[in-house]
């Protein structure tokens, strides 16, 4: 089969990524003890009704005993809650530092205007 026959024919785009699936925690919990109680005969036709892979069965059984089954979601929204505390304390931060940057600056403009008055002092009694 040549190139040019094979991407005819509503083939798609190479470009094209599949979007990744995830699984919440309870359905995984679910999948795992459906899996657990089916006869040996059975298991893989449960998995091919689910379209999982046994690998997926093993890695979420581990994660029950560790007590560290989470869904992709949930680790999103841990994400998203790690980084908005970030964002936080970083807008806070750069809060403090523009307050200390702005009585540096004021510092300065005395500075000057002193040493400015010095200087017409020290050059007037001369």
């Amino acid at each position: 089969m040549s190139t040019s026959s094979r991407m005819s024919g509503g083939a798609q785009d190479p470009g094209e990524r599949s979007k990744r699936r995830s699984f919440t925690a309870e359905y995984k919990a679910r999948i795992v003890a459906q899996y657990d109680a089916t006869p040996d005969g059975g298991k893989t036709a449960l998995l091919r009704r689910e379209g999982l892979y046994c690998s997926h069965v093993i890695e979420w059984r581990r994660a029950l005993a560790a007590g560290t089954l989470a869904s992709a979601a949930s680790k999103k929204t841990e994400k998203a809650r790690a980084e908005a505390a970030e964002l936080a304390r970083l807008r806070r931060e750069n809060a403090r530092l523009r307050t200390e940057l702005d009585k540096t600056r004021e510092a300065l403009v005395i500075t000057g205007k002193a040493h400015a008055l010095l200087e017409r002092l020290s050059g007037g009694a001369a």
